[in-house]
């Protein structure tokens, strides 16, 4: 049985007319025992593929199967994918990685980062864009949501935004009743809940936490927060 709706297939054909480049999701599975999800998330992204068959290329893995590719993209959890650019015969990662089913409300964000990595630009402000450029370590982003949650996409696009504009900053949607000891390391309670760590040369790390949906200002912030903690 299909995910998508007909309604739904009609707005997306119209909204995937915006589609610059073209874009290749990459997702790694397991089977249905070990891995509630996995099946459902490969037919929704499959359905998605289908309706711009020009410009989204959609490849499917085996997690346990392919190790190595696993962890070329840096796929750590099940289901789990990366949305990649296209630029002639060259690919771009970006950065935007998804850990659980963009279900509920976080089909917008799904569908919202192939629009972005497509265009092949962030679209964030020019002052948010000039302070990224100054960093100089690794940042890792994760933000944790649930399918019900109406602010959740806000934040999860915005650090995918970060990541498509920082070569330095990797972003995770994390759906956390999925991964719920994940989502316990880290306390959450309420989502969105935003993660960011920093990997120092020196063997520091910084850390900051952002607990709701916040403007482009303040995650930058948060971001900077985290560097200069370390």
């Amino acid at each position: 049985m299909a995910l998508l709706d007909e309604n739904i297939r009609a707005q997306l054909h119209e909204v995937f007319n915006d589609l610059k480049n073209p874009v290749k999701i990459v997702f790694f599975g397991d089977d249905a025992e070990s891995c509630e999800y996995c099946e459902d998330t490969r037919q929704l992204l499959s359905e998605v593929a289908e309706l711009a068959p020009d410009k989204i290329h959609l490849e499917t893995y085996d997690f346990r199967a392919n190790p190595e590719l696993a962890r070329t993209y840096r796929i750590e959890r099940v289901p789990g994918f990366v949305i990649l650019g296209v630029s002639g015969n060259g690919i771009l990662d970006y950065g935007v990685r998804y850990a659980g089913i963009p279900a509920g409300h976080e089909f917008t964000s799904l569908i919202n980062d192939i629009l972005n990595v497509s265009r092949q630009d962030s679209g964030l402000k020019p002052e948010t864009r000039q302070e990224l450029t100054k960093l100089h370590d690794p940042v890792s982003i994760q933000v944790f949501v649930t399918p019900s949650c109406p602010y959740c996409p806000r934040a999860v696009i915005l650090a995918h935004q970060m990541a498509i504009q920082s070569p330095l900053i990797e972003a995770e949607m994390v759906e956390a009743l999925e991964f719920p000891q994940l989502a316990d390391k880290y306390g959450v309670s309420g989502v969105p809940h935003t993660v960011i760590h920093v990997q120092k040369p020196n063997g520091k790390n910084g850390f900051e936490e952002v607990v709701g949906a916040v403007p482009e200002k303040n995650l930058l912030e948060a971001i900077l927060a985290a560097v200069n903690s370390a």
